[in-house]
Order: structure tokens, then sequence, then C-alpha cells
């Protein structure tokens, strides 16, 4: 049989030799033989339908986790699939549509010399789980400060504790919006420094950190780790933080679907926690009507975006959503400590 190059391959399948490999490694089109002297690869023409039917499908955009099932069904089943996927696609497209108008209007704005002071109405609550031997979370709502960190390790309880109070004087005095991401800055390394007075080097002992910090009509933003922050705003719900994961990174990466990620054996490794890497920083506007909810994983490790922002929709103030929130978590089994941080932005009172 004539066998191709991978580079002949590659051209005639549209596929650079570098997806070939990565395919291979993800035993997704494995190479017909591979020359065990050189390690060179070779492929059957035959190969070619398969190999373009991958390429089309990374074309929609679908993980390669995702395209293996697909490429395994049979034609109808594939179908199906697609269609399926497809659906998906349209259904978020028409949530980023809503966010791109939202962007638009707002930036333009031509000034925001009339822009309203702001203020949080906020309630904080942790719950050890129905599972865990005690709670390593800790959760703190104050009138500037919002924070959430989840520790980890035999010291993981105090971690969380010295990252937050850390944080605390943060709550104290307003900040210049200029000036505000250098201070928080400033403050995540105290925090750090902080953890590791109450850690032991020896031990595996560390915190992850989400906070938000209110300035004027600004929120500046500092995330590491797998907690989160979501904002509700206009009936939707937008997660606005990234989590530093294996399986996050695998997802990034398109080796496994959010669907996969749920049950994975690595789904709790971090790649990033306090201390260990350069934290994210940002600073967004806020807007009266906004809910933000701060959380440790032991939330959406349970209980779906779709509940959250329902819960979020319905409930009529922070604690009521707090609490609602964490009974979720519970009742879907309380595998981990949960905390929740919710507060609603309000215009300021003169």
């Amino acid at each position: 049989m004539r066998m191709l190059t991978i580079g002949a391959f590659a051209r005639a399948s549209r596929l650079s030799p570098k997806a070939l490999r990565l395919y291979d490694e993800l035993d997704l089109l494995r190479p017909a033989r591979v020359d065990p002297d050189t390690g060179y690869r070779y492929y059957a023409p035959a190969q070619l339908e398969r190999a373009r039917l991958v390429a089309w499908l990374r074309r929609l955009g679908m993980p390669l986790a995702r395209i293996r099932e697909v490429c395994a069904l049979p034609p109808v089943a594939a179908a199906a699939a697609i269609r399926a996927h497809w659906a998906g696609v349209e259904a978020e497209t028409a949530l980023r549509r809503d966010l791109a108008s939202f962007l638009v209007d707002h930036l333009s704005t031509p000034s925001r010399k009339d822009t309203p002071m702001l203020e949080l109405r906020y309630f904080a609550h942790s719950d050890r789980g129905l599972v865990r031997p005690a709670n390593q979370d800790t959760a703190y709502a104050g009138a500037r400060l919002l924070a959430v960190a989840d520790g980890f390790g035999p010291a993981g309880g105090p971690a969380s504790g010295a990252a937050v109070e850390a944080l605390r004087f943060l709550d104290a005095d307003e900040l210049p919006a200029g000036d505000v991401l250098n201070v928080l800055q400033e403050a995540v390394r105290g925090a750090t420094e902080a953890v590791r007075g109450v850690a032991d080097d020896n031990e595996h002992n560390g915190t992850t950190l989400t906070a938000l910090l209110l300035t004027g009509s600004r929120l500046a933003l500092v995330h590491v780790g797998d907690s989160r922050a979501y904002v509700l705003r206009d009936g939707g719900l937008f997660r606005i933080t990234h989590d530093h994961t294996v399986v996050q990174s695998m997802i990034d990466e398109g080796r496994l679907t959010p669907e996969e990620a749920t049950s994975h054996p690595q789904r709790t490794l971090l790649l990033k926690a306090l201390g260990t890497d350069a934290p994210d920083l940002a600073l967004r506007d806020a807007a009266a009507g906004d809910r933000y909810l701060l959380c440790s994983d032991g939330l959406p490790g349970v209980v779906p975006d779709a509940l959250i922002r329902t819960v979020l929709s319905d409930a009529q103030a922070p604690d009521e959503a707090a609490r609602t929130l964490i009974a979720e978590a519970n009742a879907r089994g309380g595998p981990d400590n949960v905390s929740c941080v919710v507060a609603d932005v309000v215009e300021a009172v003169a």
C-alpha cells in the first residue's frame, strides 16, 4: 500500500504537521505506520477522509476531546452531534452579542463626569459542607472590599484567613481609581507574606484569593486560583475570572470538554495559588443594579451556572442569595467547603 509522508499528508489534508503530531498524541488520528528507527510518521491515503473531517470540525470550533467522540460515531449519530454542537455555539454567540452591544453602548458614552457614586449592599457566608472535617475557606464582605480565599494543606484554614485579613485595611479608606491597581498589588504582596508566616514551608499549604475593591464607580479585581467571581447584569450571568487549574488549561487547549472536566481526576489541581505566580489584576466599571458573586470552588463544583443565575436573579437580597446558593451546594452532597459573598451595587445616598 502506498504511504504518504507526514508532509505530504499534511498538504493533502490541509492540516499542519504540528497538528498531526498533536492528534497522534491524543489518539485522534494515529499514523498508519511509524518508522521504528527514525520515528517518522506515515499515513495511508484512506485516512484523508477522517483527517478532513477533523479539520472541518476544528473550523467549527469544536474541542478536540469532542471531535474524538464525534469521529467514533456512525454518520447519522455524528451528524446529530454536530447539530447539537452548533446549537450550543449559536446560543453562546447570542450571549456574546448581547455583551458586545452592552460594551459598545458603555464605551460610546462621551463623558463620565456625571457618573454617580456607588456603594455596596453585601453579605458573606462560609459553610463547612457535609464531607470535609473542617472549613478552610474564608469569606469577607465590607463597604469596599469583597474577598474569598480557599485554603489547602494542613494549614489551609490559617492561610486563607491570613490572606483575607491582610487585605482588610483596604476597606477603611477611599482610594483613587487611577492608583487602585498598584495599591491592590502591594496589598497582595502583603497577603502573600502573611500566608508564608502561618504556613509551614515543608508542607503543601496555601490558598486561592479572589477579591474586588470598589473605588468610586470602578471595581478592581485580583484573582489567583480557582475561586470565582461572577456578575449578574441585565439578567445575564458573566464569569469575570479564569480558573488557574490543570483542567481549565486542558479546556483552553481543546483537549477536554467542560463536561469532561467535571469528573476529571485532576479537576482540583491548581496551576497557580497565592504566592506561586502573579495574580490576575483588572479594573472594571461597576453599574447600579449589578449583583456580584464571589465564591470558592465548592459552589460551581456542584451547582451549575444556570442555577446560580436563577438564584441570583430571584433572591431579593444578598443574604438570601448567599444562603440559598450554599444550601443548593449542600443539597448536592456538600462535598467541599463552600463560601459565597454576594454584593449589590447601588447608587450612594447623598
